[in-house]
């Protein structure tokens, strides 16, 4: 709360010093994982903007001058002028646009596999409300420096973001405000590295738009022991940055060696075998649990589903089978 209020005080300063020329409006998000990175102080031109800017938290939106050329710096912390920044970028912004800014990547020069290099992401066109009151507009950024590109999929939604490689934004997603779970997987859609609850509705965030980060490592033992992978979500108002707690999915004797499923992922139709013979009875459900399909035999049908995880099971008058289904078009 001190930082957030030293922000308004001094965003006020820039905002007099600038009050007669055109302005933007401008958040800022940190992000860098990076342990030498962990509080930093933001300049704007000479004038200290932020004061130990803390990892995983960010500022509210506030004004900045637009239609001239301006420096954002960043400063290890406690720094006493803009002269220490360790990472300068100069920018115009145009007037009466939105933009979001992410601090990410590593400024040390060992300890971290793969060192992605520190820098300052921009997105023009941000919002501080939603679109529309029922939705909660959502964008993502990709800031986990040792992760792949990634797909994220919603339970009830399909694959929402497709292809996602580091240090990108997926333009806003307009979503209804209900409660999610997210899994984050691979780019090919079969590799699930986790899941994640997005109680929207619970949190009562319809009519806002927010900004969901992924943060920290995939692998901390490789990037001197820092934060663990995780999203982490913005708000317009700033603050610390708001954990999307891990929602595990059973995955309980999912991993079957004579219960094959191809293609898989799969868009139309899949085949089903159970020690290299036909499967039996075969119910398919959703990821809340809804059996969406029943068949018979070893091929089905399943150009109904929308994209997302589905879990089959195969039932045989001795033995029931499950193996995790991804869906994707």
């Amino acid at each position: 709360m001190k930082t957030i209020t030293r922000f308004f005080l001094l965003a006020f300063v820039v905002a007099m010093q600038y009050a007669t020329a055109q302005t933007a409006r401008v958040q800022v998000i940190h992000n860098s994982a990076d342990l030498a990175a962990a509080t930093v102080d933001v300049y704007l031109n000479e004038t200290l903007l932020i004061d130990d800017f803390a990892f995983r938290t960010a500022s509210p939106f506030v004004d900045a001058p637009a239609g001239t050329a301006i420096t954002f710096s960043v400063a290890p912390a406690n720094s006493t002028s803009v002269s220490q920044s360790i990472f300068s970028v100069d920018t115009t912004l145009t007037a009466g646009e939105k933009y979001i800014v992410v601090a990410n990547g590593i400024v040390s020069a060992t300890g971290y596999s793969p060192s992605q290099p520190f820098n300052l992401f921009v997105y023009p066109m941000a919002r501080e409300e939603a679109t529309q009151e029922a939705n909660t507009d959502v964008l993502v950024f990709h800031g986990a420096t040792d992760a792949p590109t990634v797909d994220v999929q919603a339970v009830g939604a399909g694959t929402i973001v497709d292809d996602l490689a580091y240090s990108t934004y997926q333009g806003y997603l307009e979503l209804p405000a209900n409660n999610y779970t997210l899994s984050v997987a691979t780019a090919d859609g079969q590799t699930i590295v986790a899941s994640y609850a997005a109680p929207l509705e619970t949190l009562g965030l319809g009519g806002q738009a927010l900004t969901v980060l992924a943060s920290g490592f995939l692998n901390p033992a490789n990037n001197s022991n820092g934060p663990a992978f995780g999203l982490w979500a913005a708000l317009p108002a700033g603050g610390s940055l708001v954990e999307l707690p891990a929602a595990q999915l059973s995955t309980d004797g999912f991993s079957t060696n004579n219960f094959a499923i191809y293609p898989n992922p799969a868009s139309s139709e899949i085949n089903i075998f159970k020690d290299n013979a036909i499967a039996g009875s075969v119910l398919i459900y959703d990821s809340f649990g809804r059996n969406v399909i029943s068949a018979e035999g070893n091929r089905v049908d399943v150009s109904g589903l929308s994209n997302g995880i589905y879990f089959v099971e195969a039932n045989e008058s001795t033995a029931t089978v499950k193996q995790k289904l991804i869906i994707k078009k």
